[in-house]
């Protein structure tokens, strides 16, 4: 069993007194939240209690986040030790071990020669940050003119102008303009062929082609990079087709266009490997990632590059400080302990292997869903997985409903407008599987 701080205690009526008003709250329908809010208030291993006194199991690990459990002892240590020992000190210009270790560590788990680290503070940062290595990548070799970016349609890299630029989702770019300049857009992978497929379908590949008409039409001297999530997680777990992301790799190889893989989601075991480009079998040129590296307790992000992107931006600098970028929370000293903590526990749990072990019952349990007539989809992949309902009166409604059924019921998983996405923590036994799908099974029921 993992090593968890106290379990949750009884309710404390003291949580009743919160006072709602000025929290505006992130991705959220602040007006019907604080109409009916449910309020979390402690976790322990695979549960959360609410303020209700309600315990309700953790179907999404936090947010993508907490593949380890909540309350994990070795990291409350940690990170309470270096509070004691070095709480901050300033990342440009110095130092401190912590960054140096984190990136040892990680480089051991990352594709090979994928192992030149820069740390950032939450997901969409290390897409701001990913973006501007592959700017800068072209501009050291010449290739100044090299600015535009490739995403993909549905894809999501984040809420800062760049990540929501590239990304695909189109309630996160109508609000705000047009956003940043030489951007373009592949098409979705989510196709009607491969309705109902667990793992990679047999149908698709052809859309990487996209990348080939976007040399076409913009030329491949103005392409910088290609961005994609590996599987496309905050959408609903587009899983790629067969051979999708190997034949975006080639034409990326032919015509000099850098790939980065947004593994925000998908790093530190989902997919069963350390990464899913190993899973996959593609090695990018870059790769971006954050919440499962300190088990969701620290806000810490990473950016990893190949030694030939280092190599051209670091070593081939005559001088000087060679990448004008970083953040005050870079290698932050107690995210670099939470990380090195985390990190050691999916190495001695073999935390990796165990998601990749359970993934045959998770998708199992999951497939079934689709005997419940208001499910049109499943997708799933690992310890990933979605179901598409069928919609309700508008967009989202249903998909609200759900959610909120399900937190009575006693699951918390995520929604995007009409899709429940599971990603179950790795320390849950296959009867903690079935107790949330029994769940869940039973709210769909009510449908």
């Amino acid at each position: 069993m993992p090593d968890t701080v106290t379990a949750p205690q009884p309710h404390d009526a003291a949580q009743n007194s919160l006072d709602l008003s000025h929290h505006w709250m992130p991705f959220t329908a602040n007006r019907a939240f604080k109409a009916a809010p449910r309020i979390i208030t402690e976790a322990h291993g695979i549960w959360y209690r609410n303020d209700r006194g309600d315990q309700l199991i953790d179907g999404l690990s936090g947010l993508f986040c907490t593949p380890a459990g909540h309350g994990r002892r070795e990291i409350t240590e940690a990170v309470t030790a270096q509070l004691g020992r070095l709480d901050y000190a300033p990342p440009f210009q110095f130092g401190t071990p912590g960054g140096f270790a984190v990136a040892t560590a990680l480089a051991r788990i990352l594709p090979d020669g994928i192992d030149r680290v820069f740390f950032a503070g939450s997901g969409s940062e290390a897409v701001e940050t990913a973006l501007k290595i592959a700017m800068l990548y072209h501009r050291r070799r010449g290739e100044g003119q090299r600015q535009r970016v490739i995403g993909r349609e549905k894809a999501y890299h984040g809420v800062n102008l760049a990540g929501w630029s590239v990304g695909g989702m189109v309630r996160n770019r109508e609000m705000f303009g047009l956003g940043m300049a030489g951007v373009a857009h592949m098409r979705h992978t989510h196709i009607p062929e491969n309705r109902f497929v667990l793992g990679e379908g047999a149908h698709g590949a052809d859309l990487a082609d996209d990348l080939e008409r976007a040399v076409g039409l913009y030329g491949a001297d103005t392409i910088a990079a290609c961005i994609v999530e590996p599987i496309s997680g905050s959408i609903g777990v587009l899983v790629p087709p067969q051979g999708y992301l190997a034949r975006l790799r080639e034409i990326c190889d032919r015509h000099g266009i850098l790939l980065i893989f947004d593994e925000v989601i998908t790093g530190f075991g989902r997919t069963g490997k350390a990464f899913a480009a190993q899973s996959f079998g593609v090695t990018p040129d870059i790769i971006t990632m954050a919440k499962a590296i300190t088990n969701g307790t620290v806000p810490m992000a990473a950016v990893a590059a190949s030694r030939m992107v280092y190599d051209t931006i670091v070593e081939d600098n005559p001088s000087g400080i060679e990448f004008f970028h970083g953040y005050t929370w870079s290698a932050h000293p107690v995210a670099c302990a939470a990380a090195l903590a985390s990190l050691k526990i999916f190495q001695d749990e073999a935390l990796f292997d165990r998601a990749a072990a359970l993934s045959p019952h998770f998708l199992d349990r999951l497939g079934r869903l689709r005997a419940h007539g208001i499910v049109e989809d499943i997708r799933g992949y690992g310890m990933l997985g979605a179901a598409d309902l069928a919609a309700g009166a508008t967009m989202g409604a249903r998909g609200f409903q759900a959610l909120t059924a399900l937190y009575d019921a006693g699951a918390i998983v995520r929604i995007t407008n009409d899709t429940l996405i599971f990603a179950p923590p790795f320390v849950m036994e296959p009867a903690d599987l079935d107790h949330l799908f029994d769940t869940v099974e039973k709210v769909l029921a009510g449908f």
